[in-house]
């Protein structure tokens, strides 16, 4: 990008602002405009204004965004695009800037002229974001000038004024979210990485940097990191499997534009059983799919089974090949850019554009026959995956089926070990998962019967990151959660799609003792669910239960604490300046607890902590996964030490 088209407005200015609506309902709503007003909304009002940079990027006009993280947890984005339009907006009778940061939906986004494809799931832009927070100031670097405004809830302060002059193009946005809205106010370095990580693959070529001022290095300077693609999705797939062990030399990529509708898809086949693809439209990831995940899916079977039949490979295979065979150990990204986007499904993150579909699928298409011609012993590694794909899926079925047919184990067609509750609605029903049978005949006493089932886990289940299909339906424990909850998998379609429409309860919670194995059987039953049931996840079904980890005596008095922190202020506490002794015991497994203790601190609704599961990024949760479930040993560790938080680890 040269000097001269950063300086050049090129028409962008007040008359390409256009104006749909006030900001009136969103202090009122806010979880209609961001989604909720928890940890996730609170990362979203970064994604908005970072958002906003990425469209400037995407018309060709900034190639460096900076994100900062402050000491007193407020957020500035600075780009080096164009600058918000300053001038007069004839229809408002103020300034553009004024009008893009306080009023909903005004933007240059709605102006097909001023922005062919623009991001953000829900398009509320910067003055949502603006209206959530308690203070903010924009700053634009623009024409040669420096212009600023600030702005209280929303409301600006002053008119637009000249600040001074400037050889920079761009915008800055600093703002503080307002904490009588947000519960919690405190931002994550992980979760803003991750993100402005997948950005960076997405939109190759420009850099994001992300500094954090409350974070100090080893020298004493903010934590900071850079995160820049040349290769965009061909790197993107290969940091995703960089965990698995390769089938193939390297990923098979393209880039195009079809029907007008820009394309780039990168894929790489591993020896693992799990099929991991990631598609996104205008940067937002699609989790529920849609028409270009389903092009995708079309233009890699036809393009392999043409292959695969015609190399005479599949002669001696008895049944056929299904799609999801064809799917089996690969990791692809699919990303397009689509200038309307019609969002659908139940979180809106599935394209429904129906004109999406063919371009992808024959974008797939012609990438994979020029690489299988070109790469004939990688091509017969594929097609060998594909048909022990089919021979274990043919095994699985079978398997599946002794799951899933009425009257096994028992005549209720229900685990014998499960003890079920009375009630049986399933909205008003949650099931325990609970470590081991001890613990589990104490959960049975503890809990309420009419709507508490517990179902205990004898030992470790099964490591799903590394089985079969087959060998997955054959583990005892794994069989007993499916009969349990009343789901089944497999339809013509998809052999590994699941059916949660006999789903018998809502409320699906994880109980483990609070030691080392406990966390290790969580993080298994947790990878069994993110492979194997994440519509569950998805559904916001999936609970983990949080036991406390120390009992406090004094006398008659005892209290419970579930950290050291809480542990240390009851002490104060219970002692009140005074030299007494207070009783400790550390919890280092549930069954220590008796019944009415565990239900007082871990199932009683109106007392417990859940932590509800869910995946704020698909790709990075599926990287974490096969990072901690599969074979290679030095990052495991090396992400065991970055992220622990005891140096005192139970034995």
């Amino acid at each position: 990008m040269t000097d001269e088209q950063k300086l050049q407005p090129a028409n962008y200015s007040a008359g390409n602002i256009q104006v749909l609506e006030g900001l009136e309902a969103v202090r009122k709503r806010p979880s209609m405009y961001i989604g909720d007003t928890g940890v996730k909304g609170l990362h979203h009002l970064v994604y908005e204004v970072v958002d906003n940079s990425i469209d400037e990027a995407l018309a060709g006009y900034c190639d460096t965004i900076s994100v900062n993280i402050h000491e007193d947890n407020s957020i500035s984005v600075r780009d080096n695009g164009r600058g918000i339009p300053v001038d007069f907006h004839e229809k408002e009778n103020r300034s553009a800037l004024e009008v893009v940061m306080t009023v909903l939906h005004a933007g240059g986004k709605f102006d097909k002229d001023t922005y062919k494809v623009s991001g953000g799931l829900h398009g509320v832009g910067v003055s949502c974001v603006n209206a959530l927070s308690e203070s903010l100031v924009a700053t634009v670097y623009r024409d040669g000038k420096i212009y600023e405004q600030e702005y209280n809830i929303g409301k600006p302060l002053y008119p637009v004024r000249e600040k001074g002059t400037t050889t920079d193009n761009g915008t800055e946005i600093r703002f503080k979210p307002d904490s009588s809205i947000f519960a919690e106010n405190v931002y994550s370095w992980e979760t803003l990485a991750n993100r402005m990580r997948e950005l960076a693959f997405l939109n190759k070529g420009i850099r994001i940097t992300l500094t954090d001022y409350r974070h100090l290095d080893e020298e004493g300077n903010p934590v900071f990191e850079s995160f820049f693609s040349e290769n965009g999705l061909h790197e993107f797939v290969q940091f995703l499997d960089a965990n698995r062990e390769p089938l193939i030399g390297a990923p098979i990529y393209m880039e195009g534009e079809k029907s007008g509708i820009p394309v780039e898809v990168a894929m790489i086949y591993n020896t693992s059983f799990s099929e991991n693809i990631h598609a996104y439209v205008n940067n937002i990831n699609t989790h529920e799919g849609g028409t270009h995940l389903q092009g995708f899916r079309r233009g890699l079977t036809a393009t392999l089974k043409k292959y695969a039949e015609e190399s005479g490979m599949l002669s001696k295979l008895k049944f056929e090949i299904a799609g999801d065979d064809f799917r089996e150990g690969l990791t692809a990204v699919i990303s397009v850019k689509v200038a309307e986007p019609q969002f659908e499904g139940q979180t809106k993150t599935k394209l429904g554009n129906r004109e999406v579909n063919a371009p992808v699928s024959q974008a797939v298409s012609e990438m994979l026959s020029h690489y299988l011609e070109e790469n004939p012993a990688d091509a017969k590694a594929i097609v060998q995956k594909v048909i022990l794909a089919a021979t274990a899926r043919h095994a699985a079925r079978k398997a599946r089926e002794m799951v899933q047919r009425k009257n096994v184990l028992t005549g209720t067609g229900l685990p014998g070990k499960l003890s079920d509750c009375a009630d049986k609605d399933p909205h008003n029903c949650e099931i325990y998962l609970v470590e081991g049978d001890s613990a589990g005949g104490t959960a049975k006493q503890g809990r309420d019967r009419n709507f508490q089932a517990i179902l205990p886990l004898r030992g470790k289940i099964l490591n799903v990151e590394k089985a079969m299909q087959h060998k997955i339906f054959d583990n005892e424990e794994i069989k007993n959660i499916y009969t349990a909850l009343g789901v089944k998998v497999g339809t013509e379609e998809d052999s590994k799609a699941l059916d949660t429409s006999k789903l018998r309860y809502h409320k699906i919670i994880i109980m483990c003792d609070a030691d080392v194995d406990g966390s290790h059987i969580e993080t298994l039953i947790l990878t069994f669910f993110f492979r194997h049931m994440r519509e569950l996840i998805e559904g916001g079904n999936i609970y983990i239960a949080t036991p406390p980890l120390y009992l406090l005596k004094k006398g008659n008095q005892q209290r419970y604490a579930w950290n050291d922190k809480e542990r240390d202020e009851i002490i104060a506490e219970l002692k009140g300046g005074k030299d007494v002794n207070v009783g400790l015991q550390r919890y280092k497994g549930l069954g220590e607890m008796n019944a009415e203790q565990l239900w007082d601190t871990t199932m009683n609704p109106e007392y417990r902590t859940l932590r509800q599961v869910s995946i704020d990024n698909a790709a990075e949760a599926d990287r974490i996964f096969s990072m901690l479930m599969g074979d290679d040993v030095p990052p495991r560790r090396e992400f065991i030490e970055k992220n622990a938080k005891y140096a005192n680890i139970d034995a």
